[in-house]
C-alpha cells in the first residue's frame, strides 16, 4: 500500500490513496479408499458307528451204560447235560455334523476437495487537484 504525497505536486490535494497486491489460486484434491474383507469357514460331522455283536454257546453231554446177561437181565442207565446259550447286543450312535462361518469386512473412503483463488488486484481513490482537475498517481517508494 502507498500514499500519495500531493506536495511532490505542488498541488493542493484532498487525499490519494491507491492499494496493489496479488491473490493466487490453487485446486488441491485428495482421494483415499481403503478395504478389507476376510472369511472363516469351519464344517464338522460325526457320522453314525454301528457295533455289533453275537454270542452262540452249545454244550452236550452224554453218558450210556447198557448192560445185558443171558439170564434175562438188562440194565441200562443214561445221562445227558444239554445246555445252549444265544446272546447279541447292538450299539448304535447317530450321525451330528455342524458349520461355523465368520466374515468380516472393512471399507473407508475419503475425498476433499479444497479450492484457493489467487488474483491480482489494484484499487486506487479519487482526489481532486487545483482547478477541478482529477488525477491518480503512485508515490514510489
Amino acid at each position: 500500500m502507498s500514499d500519495f504525497d500531493a506536495a511532490d505536486t505542488g498541488q493542493d490535494v484532498d487525499y490519494g490513496h491507491y492499494d496493489a497486491g496479488q491473490e493466487h489460486n490453487s485446486l488441491d484434491q485428495l482421494q483415499q479408499a481403503q478395504g478389507s474383507e476376510a472369511d472363516a469357514q469351519s464344517q464338522f460331522g460325526v457320522y453314525e458307528a454301528d457295533h455289533h455283536t453275537a454270542v452262540s454257546t452249545d454244550f452236550s453231554q452224554g453218558h450210556h451204560t447198557e448192560y445185558d446177561q443171558p439170564a434175562a437181565v438188562h440194565y441200562e442207565s443214561d445221562d445227558y447235560t444239554n445246555y445252549s446259550h444265544d446272546a447279541t447286543s447292538d450299539d448304535h450312535v447317530f450321525a451330528a455334523e455342524g458349520s461355523e462361518s465368520s466374515h468380516q469386512a472393512e471399507f473407508s473412503e475419503l475425498n476433499a476437495l479444497q479450492e484457493r483463488f489467487d488474483g491480482a488486484f489494484a484499487e486506487g481513490t479519487e482526489f481532486h487537484g487545483q482547478g477541478g482537475e482529477q488525477q491518480l498517481g503512485v508515490a514510489d517508494k
